[in-house]
């Protein structure tokens, strides 16, 4: 078994999301007026290119309004840039004692490929071993 092929796939996705942000930090320009006006900005992952439903866009637009967050640009179906006045972290206290996270950069649920991945793989783990079990349970000589 290759004791390399955990480091090397580490490897690959580090660099990868190295990648996208260097690639967002490319994308992300400001004016003078972002600039001088003291605004703050943020980039929001979503999962899958989730962004590509509209209704899901409207959605995340409208919950990030909550906090003052303005929609500024949307890089691709995954990445929307937002930003909103400096001087709204006066009311972050009260918005997350309302459950609402005013410096979210996460959209959806990321760990759902992967919980889908192992079920299905827990899944078949099981069909093999109710499988050998009615192999061998069949197969003895009296």
């Amino acid at each position: 078994m290759n004791s390399m092929g955990p480091i090397i796939a580490a490897s690959a996705a580090a660099a990868a999301a190295q990648r996208r942000a260097e690639e967002e930090e490319r994308m992300a320009s400001y004016s003078t007026d972002d600039l001088q006006n003291d605004w703050e900005f943020k980039i929001v992952h979503g999962n899958q290119e989730a962004f590509r439903n509209h209704a899901v866009l409207t959605r995340l637009v409208d919950e990030e309004k909550q906090a003052g967050w303005v929609l500024l640009e949307k890089f691709d179906n995954s990445r929307i840039r937002f930003k909103r006045p400096r001087a709204m972290q006066a009311y972050d206290e009260q918005l997350i004692s309302q459950g609402i996270d005013p410096y979210r950069t996460r959209y959806g649920t990321f760990l759902e490929k992967y919980t889908m991945v192992i079920a299905a793989l827990a899944i078949a783990a099981l069909f093999f071993m109710v499988g050998i079990y009615i192999f061998f349970a069949f197969s003895r000589v009296p």
